[in-house]
């Protein structure tokens, strides 16, 4: 194709594999992220990369020795805990030499694709307020009162996808489920116990369509989160910490004091994060000059399936767009991959996350139960 200028919407994962294997191909790339800087807040909890899907689109990227080199292998770990009595009920440990889907931080993983690109790919503060189709192209509208026009725009903004609205107007919708995010810092020294019942990957209790989950994180943190139905609007108290605690504690009352520990002795306040979902299946009329990847195009449960999804597809469409005849048909190739992988995908989600509350399917010992990405 040409060297016509790209424009990606939305620094985060897949936006910026998206941007580095452009630049690998020597391809004209700007990304414009609304956040101010690339530590402006915390980048969410630990992820697991899987070796048929993110490890691909890391090599793809010229980047799987930098994320091995980060990576914890020994995070594979899952573990089961009966909530009343708190006995390990399944521990799947890994392998020696097992690296199918080893943990690393979020915040670490982003590092590495930022550290990769060409300095001033990122344009921060420059939060997209509209997108429109300009010609074969799109043009892109600023918060500032600017606009520039593009041969692509690529709609990596997530969840609330601003680059969403020009395609198929969908919005997310409440799942129904509610996370409930506090941690443990420096949790080996300071809550031996708790680090102990954790183990090294992730641990998972639940009964009665409720969960706890705790999840190792580097340098010593432990992030958990509690898990249940409730209402999209529900008053839990946020703003006050000893009140949520309060709420959950009553919430989770005749759990096992070990287990309630993990709520009682936690580091800071907790965070809501009411779990939303795109619509499945969603798709859209190929648009000339626009497109999607990663949470703009399949927000699904954090099942741990999203963040590999979106380095694919970054890494993917910058592929095409560097060997396709066009920018068009570069992009309809994509699509023409990408939407089923992820209506496929968004469809055993959609099941999993009646598993994560379900009795029927005991904590630990199922693979779609891996809560391994942060809530959105």
């Amino acid at each position: 194709m040409t060297s016509s200028p790209i424009a990606i919407a939305g620094a985060g994962l897949g936006g910026l594999a998206c941007a580095r294997v452009l630049q690998l191909h020597g391809l004209d790339v700007t990304v414009f992220e609304q956040e101010a800087s690339a530590d402006a807040r915390p980048q969410g909890g630990t992820l697991d990369m899987h070796a048929d899907t993110g490890q691909v689109a890391l090599r793809t990227a010229g980047l799987h020795e930098e994320f091995r080199a980060l990576a914890r292998p020994e995070g594979q770990q899952m573990r089961g805990l009966d909530p009343l009595t708190a006995d390990v009920v399944s521990d799947e440990i890994p392998a020696e030499g097992d690296e199918f889907h080893p943990e690393i931080d979020r915040g670490q993983l982003r590092g590495i694709l930022l550290d990769s690109l060409a300095p001033g790919t990122v344009h921060w503060g420059r939060p997209v307020e509209d997108v429109t189709p300009a010609g074969d192209g799109a043009r892109l509208a600023f918060a500032d009162g600017t606009t520039e026009d593009f041969a692509l725009v690529v709609g990596a903004d997530g969840a609330w996808s601003r680059v969403r609205q020009a395609l198929s107007g969908v919005m997310p919708e409440y799942s129904g489920v509610t996370f409930v995010e506090f941690g443990l810092d420096d949790a080996d020294r300071r809550h031996p116990a708790l680090a102990a019942l954790t183990g090294q990957g992730t641990m998972m209790t639940k009964i009665g369509g409720q969960a706890l989950c705790a999840q190792r994180n580097s340098s010593g943190h432990i992030r958990c989160y509690a898990v249940f139905y409730a209402p999209e609007n529900a008053d839990l108290g946020f703003g006050d910490t000893a009140t949520v605690r309060a709420h959950l504690l009553e919430r989770y009352a005749g759990w096992h004091p070990d287990v309630l520990g993990f709520l009682r002795d936690h580091d800071g306040g907790f965070t809501h994060r009411p779990l939303y979902v795109l619509p499945v299946p969603h798709a859209w009329t190929h648009t000339p000059g626009l497109t999607l990847l990663g949470d703009a195009a399949h927000l699904m449960p954090p099942l741990g399936v999203g963040a590999n999804l979106a380095l694919l597809d970054g890494t993917e469409l910058a592929t095409a767009l560097a060997t396709a005849p066009s920018v068009g048909e570069a992009v309809r190739r994509y699509e023409a991959g990408m939407l089923p992988r992820a209506i496929e995908t968004a469809k055993a989600c959609a099941e999993g996350l009646g598993h994560l509350l379900s009795d029927d399917h005991p904590a630990g010992r199922d693979a779609d139960e891996r809560l391994v990405s942060s809530p959105r």
